[in-house]
C-alpha cells in the first residue's frame, strides 16, 4: 500500500510539472532545436550520472537487437520537441497542448494497421469525437484561429505524430528497463539534433541571462531528467487505469497556467474541443485497461 501511494504521488507530481513546461519554455530565447537539443544534453547527463551512481550497467549485449528501435524513438522524441516547442512559439500554450494530445487518438488510429487490432466501436467513437475536437480547437469553418495560431496548432499535430511514434515505437521494445530505455532515447536525441542545430540556428547559448539559464537547466534537469525518471518509477508501480486517469492532470495543469498565468485566451469551442479530446481519450484507455 506504502509504495502505491508513493507512486500515486509521484506521478501526481510529474504530470503536475510536465504541465507547467511551456511556462518556461517562454522564457527561454533560443531556438526551439537550440532547446530540444540542451533539454536532450542536460537530462541523459543527468541520467547518466545517477546510473553511475547507482551502480547499474546497461546490458548491452542483452538488447543489441533492441538497438535500432531505441535509436528511431530517440530521434522521434527529438523532432517530438523541436515541433512542441514551435507551437509554443506560434499559439497558446492551452491550443498548442491540446492539439498534442492527439497523439493518443493517432496511437489508437494505427494500432490495427501495425497490430493487427481490431477497432472497437468505443474506440470508433472516441476517434471520431476526438476529431470532432480537434476541429474545435483548429476552429476549421469556423474562423475562430489566426494565421499564427493555425501554424502554431499545426505545430502541435506534428508533434503529436511524431510522440504517438514514439509510443508506438516502444511496443516493439521488449526487455529493456524504463530507465535505460530512456537514457538510450535521449541519447539518440542528442546524436539527431546536434546536426539539425548546427545547420540552423546553431548555438546562441552566449545571449542568454541568468533567468534564461536558470530557466533552461529547469527544463534540462528537473522536467526532463528528474521528473522521466519518477514517472517511469510510478508508472512501474501504478495499475493502468490509474496511471491514465492521473496522467491528465499534464493538460489539465498546461490550460490552467496558459489562461490564468499567462493570460492567453481560450475560447469556448477550444475549451469545449479539449474537452471532447481528453474526455473520449481517457474513456478510450480506461476502456483499455479494465
Amino acid at each position: 500500500m506504502k509504495t502505491t501511494n508513493r507512486a500515486r504521488w509521484m506521478m501526481i507530481a510529474s504530470m503536475a510539472v510536465f504541465g507547467t513546461i511551456g511556462l518556461f519554455v517562454r522564457n527561454i530565447p533560443v531556438s526551439s532545436g537550440e532547446l530540444a537539443l540542451y533539454r536532450a544534453v542536460l537530462a541523459a547527463g543527468f541520467i547518466g550520472i545517477y546510473l553511475l551512481a547507482t551502480g547499474q550497467r546497461i546490458p548491452f549485449g542483452a538488447i543489441r537487437r533492441q538497438i535500432p528501435l531505441l535509436l528511431l524513438s530517440g530521434m522521434a522524441m527529438g523532432i517530438n520537441w523541436i515541433l512542441l516547442f514551435e507551437a509554443y512559439n506560434y499559439t497558446t500554450v492551452s491550443a498548442a497542448t491540446l492539439s498534442y494530445y492527439f497523439a493518443p487518438v493517432i496511437v489508437t488510429a494505427v494500432c490495427p494497421l501495425l497490430f493487427r487490432e481490431k477497432l472497437t466501436v468505443r474506440q470508433i467513437v472516441c476517434f471520431v469525437m476526438s476529431t470532432v475536437g480537434l476541429v474545435l480547437i483548429t476552429g476549421i469553418g469556423g474562423g475562430t484561429s489566426g494565421g499564427r495560431d493555425s501554424i502554431g496548432i499545426l505545430f502541435g499535430l506534428g508533434a503529436a505524430v511524431f510522440y504517438a511514434s514514439v509510443i508506438l515505437l516502444n511496443k516493439f521494445i521488449r526487455n529493456v528497463d524504463g530507465i535505460h530505455r530512456t537514457f538510450l532515447q535521449f541519447l539518440a536525441a542528442v546524436v539527431t539534433l546536434i546536426p539539425y542545430v548546427a545547420a540552423t540556428s546553431g548555438v546562441t547559448l552566449g545571449g542568454l541571462n541568468a533567468a534564461g539559464w536558470g530557466f533552461l537547466l529547469v527544463v534540462g534537469l528537473v522536467h526532463t531528467g528528474i521528473t522521466y525518471c519518477m514517472y517511469f518509477s510510478a508508472l512501474k508501480e501504478l495499475p493502468g487505469q490509474k496511471a491514465a486517469i492521473l496522467s491528465y492532470i499534464d493538460p489539465l495543469v498546461a490550460v490552467a497556467i496558459s489562461v490564468f498565468v499567462l493570460g492567453e485566451p481560450l475560447t469556448f469551442a477550444q475549451a469545449s474541443g479539449g474537452v471532447l479530446i481528453l474526455g473520449f481519450t481517457l474513456w478510450n484507455e480506461l476502456s483499455e485497461s479494465a
